[in-house]
């Protein structure tokens, strides 16, 4: 099962198209990811992240739900 999250584009490090990263806020953690595949996405922007990769530009709305589902699952999934 693959996982994909949301997070906050925070700085644009690396314009050149095929190279495009910044860093990426999950909450309080910072990661540089590459924004190759979401070139309409800029800084304030939310972006789904999978594997290091923004694939998608999200909703602010729906990142929040997405971020209040996260916060209120204490349980372990099952495997």
């Amino acid at each position: 099962m693959c996982l994909a999250i949301p997070g906050k584009i925070e700085h644009i490090l690396n314009a050149v198209p095929m190279e495009r990263t910044g860093t990426v806020s999950f909450g309080d953690i910072r990661k540089e990811i590459n924004l190759a595949f979401v070139p309409e996405a800029d800084v304030g922007d939310y972006v789904i992240v999978h594997a290091g990769f923004a694939i998608s530009k999200i909703n602010p709305t729906e990142a929040r739900k997405i971020f209040q589902l996260l916060a209120n699952d204490e349980t372990d999934p099952p495997c």
